[in-house]
């Protein structure tokens, strides 16, 4: 049994086929309370995204063991999702945190000095559950508290007892993402969402609120010295978890509106940048080109905005300039209807909706030949195999009548 981290940070574990029963692809912020020096003293970390997944994850047999998802970071941490069944759901029935206080990079001046293990078991009114046969989606923060640890789940896609090897069409949202028909939803979508003090004993979820709905698709171009180089549709959202200067979480979530957009950028033979500004936030993406095999792709990303005034350090940047995505052959087009997660660091997102990119050789400004994404590919084929399932069934039964039939006029002699 092994597992894996993808470029996304989607963590899987695989059976022994080598197809995935659970996919997790989360963000996770740790508040632990330590000693130092006989003072109480907070660290304050991320799930980050070399984070592995461990040997002992697991993929369940039967009765006799559920599914379990390890993380495994730093000196010695490791996050354990413990899974199991009630009635027709799934949920995380047991959380389990090991971390080892003699990390100096995250316990600065710990006079502990030891490994330590807090762990919740859930009810049934858990934070992530979700109906067998679908993945669970929460884009909002939800958080558990234990023994001097407290931990915040945000943007979380997750699901367990998978048979197909891949996610459900269908998924569970959570209750705080859902959006209430009397809300009223802003002209710019922006909120942020607030968790309880580390210090607080009791563990409770914060108040529902309206998430924003998904981002308008604007178009966006570039012109380089030979024309437009860069052509790009897509909806354009934006994450940030960042620790506000009360000690709690926050979650800001932004929609970028196109006709509030500005958009510009530059382009050569090799590189292409698209540089989109919206209100206070601007967002650069950096394409290369392989030329070797001919494919364009999302080198890096580099995120700038303001934050709520209540948060630590109001001015945020983040970039990642190792990335391979959005990639396609020169020539065509990239083009993904599904939600897709661009991860810049484990504090921030980019998302991006019905997406469909070009860069260097556009002609004119038509998209060219189109590459679907994996996502759209796997959730096209479901219904064909479905579709081939109940045609076959279909013949079976069509056989059977025929046979039945030729059976039946046999027991008659013509006289």
């Amino acid at each position: 049994l092994t597992g894996f981290l993808q470029a996304s940070s989607s963590f899987e574990v695989k059976d022994s086929s080598g197809k995935a029963c659970i996919i997790a692809d989360l963000t996770v912020a740790f508040s632990v309370e330590y000693k130092s020096n006989g003072q109480k003293e907070f660290a304050h970390f991320f799930l980050p995204q070399n984070a592995t997944v461990e040997p002992q994850s697991s993929c369940g047999k039967g009765n006799t063991s559920h599914p379990l998802l390890v993380l495994g970071f730093g000196a010695g941490h490791s996050l354990s999702l413990n899974f199991s069944e009630y009635a027709d759901k799934y949920q995380v029935g047991e959380l389990v945190f090991r971390y080892n206080l003699s990390d100096a990079t995250l316990f600065h001046n710990s006079t502990a000095g030891k490994k330590k293990t807090s762990s919740r078991r859930m009810s049934h009114k858990t934070i992530i559950q979700a109906y067998m046969g679908t993945k669970y989606r929460c884009i909002n923060s939800k958080h558990v508290n234990m023994k001097n640890v407290n931990i915040t789940f945000s943007n979380v896609t997750l699901e367990a007892y998978i048979t197909n090897g891949t996610w459900s069409i269908n998924k569970t949202e959570c209750a705080e993402d859902m959006v209430s028909t009397t809300a009223v939803v802003p002209t710019t979508p922006k909120q942020t969402t607030s968790q309880v003090p580390t210090t607080s004993p009791a563990t409770t979820s914060p108040a529902p609120t309206a998430s924003p709905p998904n981002p308008a698709v604007g178009k966006y171009n570039v012109t380089g010295p030979n024309g437009t180089c860069v052509l790009a549709y897509m909806g354009l959202q934006l994450n940030i978890t960042y620790l506000k200067k009360d000690d709690k979480l926050g979650l800001d979530l932004l929609n970028f509106i196109p006709h509030n957009t500005t958009s510009s950028g530059t382009c050569d033979n090799t590189s292409a940048f698209l540089n989109l500004t919206f209100e206070k936030t601007r967002v650069i993406f950096h394409f290369a080109l392989n030329a070797s095999s001919e494919k364009f792709f999302l080198r890096g990303v580099n995120v700038s905005t303001t934050l709520p005034s209540e948060a630590k350090v109001p001015k945020f940047e983040a970039s990642n300039n190792s990335m391979s995505e959005l990639r396609a052959t020169v020539g065509n087009s990239y083009k993904c209807s599904a939600e897709e997660n661009l991860q810049v660091t484990d504090k921030a997102l980019v998302n991006v909706f019905d997406v469909q990119i070009q860069v260097f050789k556009i002609d004119g400004d038509k998209f060219g030949a189109v590459e679907e994404c994996q996502l759209d590919e796997n959730n096209m084929l479901i219904p064909i195999i479905v579709g081939a399932a109940l045609a076959g069934l279909v013949l079976i039964v069509l056989i059977a009548y025929l046979i039945g039939r030729k059976r039946s006029h046999a027991g008659y002699q013509t006289i």
